[in-house]
C-alpha cells in the first residue's frame, strides 16, 4: 500500500487489509511505504490512527517508510493510493514483471482522496478502503 508520506491513507490500507487478511488466516505480508521520505519512522498521522481505532482497527503500531525498488521484488501486489503514487512508483521498477504489479489501489479510474488537508476527509477516505479491502481480499485470496 503506497501513498506520498505513509501517515494517512497508506498506513489506513495496511492496517485493513492486514486485520481482514488475519481474520481469514491468510498468512499475507501487509506492508505500507511513502513515496517520499520526509515522515520515516513515524507514526500514521493521529486522524487516520483515531478514525481505524474508531472502527476497529489498530494502527498505533505501524510506523512510516520509505518505498524503495527491493518492495518491487517483495511484494506481489504494489497498490498505489492515486496517479502521482503510480508515476513514481513505476520509475522505479526495472522491468516489465515489476511494472505488472503496481497499480491504483481502488480502480484504474479512480484515486484514494488525500484527506491531510482536511479533517472531514478522514472517516469518508477510511469507508473507501474499507470497502476496496473487503473487495481486495475476496479478489486475491481466490
Amino acid at each position: 500500500m503506497v501513498c506520498l508520506g505513509n501517515i494517512c491513507r497508506s498506513p489506513l490500507a495496511e492496517g485493513i487489509v492486514r486485520h481482514l487478511a488475519e481474520e481469514k488466516k491468510l498468512g499475507w505480508t501487509v506492508a505500507s511505504a511513502g513515496t517520499g521520505n520526509w515522515h520515516v519512522g513515524q507514526p500514521a498521522d493521529k486522524r487516520s490512527i483515531a478514525v481505524a481505532k474508531g472502527y476497529g482497527y489498530d494502527i498505533s503500531k505501524q510506523r512510516a517508510q520509505h518505498f524503495n525498488r527491493q518492495m518491487l521484488e517483495e511484494y506481489d501486489h504494489i497498490l498505489v493510493m492515486d496517479r502521482n503514487n503510480l508515476r513514481d512508483v513505476l520509475k522505479l521498477a526495472a522491468n516489465e514483471e515489476q511494472r505488472k504489479k503496481v497499480r491504483l489501489f481502488l480502480t484504474d479510474d479512480l484515486e484514494v482522496t488525500d484527506p491531510y488537508y482536511d479533517d472531514q476527509l478522514f472517516d469518508p477516505v477510511f469507508l473507501t478502503i474499507e470497502e476496496r479491502a473487503k473487495k481486495l481480499i475476496e479478489e486475491l485470496s481466490r
